[in-house]
């Protein structure tokens, strides 16, 4: 009876499991030994700031979950102590919390994960997470959009002295031959006049 009890729970936490890495956009899979309590609060606490979850949870029941998600490839992965973290809403931000927390813990390693419906390697999740973050990205983008305006305005305006300038010579040019002209036509009148007189 005690181990039908045991069992059912054990279903019960696998479909809970399974329910909660189906709706998740990142599942990271880490090591987690040698870790004080002091770190780990923090990085839990570091992971809730973006939604994320971190657990530690069973192999026999996460490998359980993941087989009931169709998610094949991180079984081997899910040998000692493992954490998993998970969020549904963003991929990027936990994983650059867990990336830089393993750079300062030698003991905490990114063993894999699921992204997107996606498995990936530790070397894929690591190179995701150097990425810089939206908001950096988007400064980005918006700094190199300004630069291209700035340049396009300041080329407007050199075009705009240019036709300025040329059309101040057209001016200058249309005065000087009507100028020339009325001067011919003064000289023509003042040849008249003599050759009369």
């Amino acid at each position: 009876m005690a181990s039908e009890t045991i069992l059912n729970q054990k279903k019960a936490e696998v479909k809970e499991l399974a329910e909660k890495m189906k709706n998740a956009k990142l599942i990271l899979l880490t090591e987690y030994r040698g870790i004080n309590v002091t770190d780990d609060t923090q990085l839990r606490r570091d992971l809730r700031n973006v939604n994320a979850t971190c657990k530690v949870i069973k192999n026999n029941i996460t490998k359980r979950a993941l087989e009931e998600c169709a998610i094949e490839g991180l079984e081997d992965k899910l040998v000692g102590p493992t954490a998993i973290i998970m969020c549904d809403e963003d991929y990027l931000e936990p994983s650059k919390i867990i990336y830089k927390f393993s750079k300062d813990n030698e003991f905490y390693k990114i063993k894999g994960g699921v992204i997107d419906g996606k498995v990936m390697t530790t070397e894929e999740i690591i190179t995701l997470a150097k990425l810089p973050s939206r908001e950096t990205l988007l400064s980005m983008l918006a700094g190199a959009l300004l630069s291209n305006i700035s340049k396009v305005a300041v080329a407007l305006n050199e075009v705009k002295k240019q036709k300025e300038e040329a059309g101040e010579k057209v001016a200058v040019n249309v005065v000087a031959e009507e100028k020339a002209s009325v001067e011919e036509k003064v000289e023509e009148t003042k040849k008249e006049e003599t050759t009369e007189a």
